[in-house]
Parts: structure tokens; C-alpha cells; sequence
């Protein structure tokens, strides 16, 4: 890729069809022409967001460092952005999940896990209550029919 070379929007747009192809993510282009066939996630994946921003769905898929790497051998320029374009998405390499309210930098998970952890104590509290309740009247049945 040449270092200078950049694409707008409107630049991007015009490459959405399975035979040219191309995304952003995190303010870069990238021709993802030759690897739409090879895509684990199906083509599909790719060709609904061709031709724009696919930076939220590329991060909320959790690629691995492999797919990241093959990602970068297909930079085509960096993103030209111009007024009205679309607001870019953050870049999780500027902020971490520690310095996300709501997470503890020790890795204790902060509110987000005990959010996680209240809801399964909710599940499996009401499922002992209708255990209970089910032996209860499983018991009251039996002792009437005598």
C-alpha cells in the first residue's frame, strides 16, 4: 500500500459486489476482493458490509490475531473522511476494558459480570422455588389421594 493513498467514503462505496469488494475498519480500506470465498463466516458476512464502516462488526465478531494479521496484508489506503461522512467507531487499541466504567483493572469483571452473575443467582433461585413447589404439591397430590 502506498502511504499516501487515501479513499473517502463515497470512494469506498462504489467497490460492494462479491468481484470487488471493499471495507473500512478503524479508518483503513481494505480490499477484501480475494477473500470473500475464503471467508469463515460465509460470504454473506462480507458482502453486508461492503462498501462501508465495518468496524462494530468486526470487533463484535472477536477475530483472532491470525484473522487481524490477514486483515492487514489486505490494506488498500486509509480513510479520506470528509463532512457527513458517518462518525468513526472507537479503536480498542486507544481504550481498554480496563479503562471501561464498569470493569476493574485486576480483571474482577466490574459491574458487567455482576450484572452476569445476579441474573444466574435470579435463574437459579426461581428454579429451586419451582423445584419446591412442584415437590410441595407432588406431595400434597399423594397425601390427598390416600
Amino acid at each position: 500500500m502506498s502511504e499516501t493513498q487515501e479513499m473517502t467514503f463515497s470512494d469506498v462505496a462504489e467497490h460492494n459486489s462479491k468481484k470487488d469488494l471493499f471495507i473500512v475498519v478503524h479508518d483503513k480500506v481494505y480490499d477484501a476482493t480475494a477473500f470473500v470465498d475464503e471467508h469463515p463466516g460465509g460470504e454473506e458476512v462480507l458482502l453486508d458490509v461492503g462498501g462501508q464502516d465495518a468496524t462494530e462488526a468486526f470487533e463484535d465478531v472477536g477475530h483472532s490475531d491470525e484473522a487481524r494479521q490477514i486483515l492487514e496484508g489486505m490494506e488498500k489506503a486509509k480513510l479520506k473522511r470528509v463532512p457527513g461522512d458517518p462518525e468513526p467507531h472507537a479503536d480498542p487499541s486507544s481504550t481498554s476494558k480496563a479503562d471501561s466504567p464498569g470493569t476493574s483493572p485486576s480483571g474482577g469483571g466490574g459491574a458487567d459480570s455482576s450484572l452476569g452473575l445476579a441474573f444466574y443467582a435470579l435463574v437459579l433461585l426461581g428454579g429451586g422455588l419451582a423445584f419446591g413447589a412442584y415437590k410441595y404439591l407432588q406431595a400434597k397430590s399423594a397425601s390427598e389421594s390416600k
